[in-house]
């Protein structure tokens, strides 16, 4: 019995098509090494912003500490039997040190978010820059 030939796959068939068309040849190592270095600035990016919250987190931890003993110091000193002006004025002065406490805290915690937020933007930024160059080039090239 004659043996039949064997039916082209489907990437032959693709293959003699773009050969057929005359398609210009892609450069697959290039398309590689350009979203390699995409994934390379993402893992950056998260990188940063994993570092932010792991000091945000630290922040938390320290301001909780200082609030927790801060509170137990007032609540020792307002058991202590004396005039209630004093008490008023030892109230006033803590509710004053926790105003300011928060205040200055809300700040250093803004700063965290911001400067873990503008590293990663600026790592994706910069990649995206580098990438249109690459893309500019490459359409340089074949002139």
């Amino acid at each position: 019995m004659a043996k039949k030939p064997e039916p082209e796959s489907f990437m032959d068939m693709f293959s003699k098509f773009g050969r057929d068309l005359k398609m210009p040849a892609v450069d697959v190592d290039t398309i590689i090494g350009h979203h390699r270095k995409n994934l390379e600035a993402l893992e950056q990016s998260v990188k940063a912003t994993a570092s932010g919250a792991s000091s945000l987190v630290a922040k938390q931890r320290e301001m909780l500490q200082e609030a927790l003993h801060e509170i137990t110091e007032a609540a020792q000193g307002l058991r202590a039997p004396g005039n209630p002006q004093e008490l008023i004025s030892r109230q006033a002065d803590f509710a004053k040190r926790s105003f300011e406490a928060a205040v200055k805290n809300a700040g250093e915690v803004a700063s965290i978010v911001r400067k873990s937020g503008t590293e990663s933007v600026d790592i994706l930024r910069s990649r995206i820059h580098e990438s249109i160059e690459e893309i500019r080039d490459s359409f340089d090239k074949k002139k």
